[in-house]
């Protein structure tokens, strides 16, 4: 039934719309920097205003950042929905964002506060929660998928790298736990707060 209503869209010339969240749950001893990455490209964001491009920008770099670490991945999720109607597709957008934000610790630090007081060393946290929400025009066949795999979560973040590059995406959200330098994370607070990951 649905490959019938997406040929009819397809021949009435209706855009299509994809919207995915990505959840990757990365432990270890270095994984810590990979909030540099992510604070920076949260703070970008920020500072232009939800521009597109810089968005896609540092999606680019935080996909890298996660493929050159995935010996440090434990397990990941991912969920979806294919929209023919941009409003649709926007609320759907906001949903992912404000359950996103709601996630434990995913507030990021924006801006450099502190005090003469605090220590020079802040304990590194082992668990690192990454999610990705994107929405992009078209077809993505490598997002359309079970991503719960290496290689497919693999391919998942090319995709996403692609998709800035040939100016597919309408709309990027990264959220992360936790957020903060000297935050910790627990396998506890992981299993609690993110039931959809999936041992890799």
């Amino acid at each position: 039934m649905n490959a019938w209503r997406d040929r009819l869209n397809q021949f009435t010339g209706k855009t299509r719309f994809v919207v995915c969240r990505i959840f990757i749950h990365l432990v270890g001893d270095e994984v810590a920097p990979l909030l540099g990455i992510l604070n920076s490209a949260a703070r970008d964001a920020v500072d232009t205003e939800g521009d597109m491009q810089e968005l896609g920008e540092g999606l680019v770099e935080i996909c890298q950042g996660l493929l050159q670490h995935d010996i440090y991945w434990q397990a990941a999720g991912n969920e979806g929905e294919v929209f023919w109607d941009e409003g649709e597709a926007g609320d759907f957008v906001t949903e992912l964002f404000t359950d996103s934000a709601q996630r434990y610790l995913s507030t990021p630090a924006l801006e450099s506060v502190g005090t003469a007081g605090d220590p020079l060393t802040l304990p590194a946290t082992r668990n690192l929660v990454v999610m990705l929400t994107i929405a992009s025009e078209g077809e993505v066949p490598e997002l359309e998928t079970d991503l719960a795999n290496m290689s497919a979560l693999r391919i998942g973040l090319k995709a996403m790298i692609n998709l800035h590059y040939q100016e597919r995406l309408r709309a990027v959200q990264v959220h992360f736990s936790p957020a903060r330098l000297g935050d910790e994370l627990t396998p506890d607070q992981v299993l609690s707060n993110f039931p959809e990951l999936i041992p890799l």
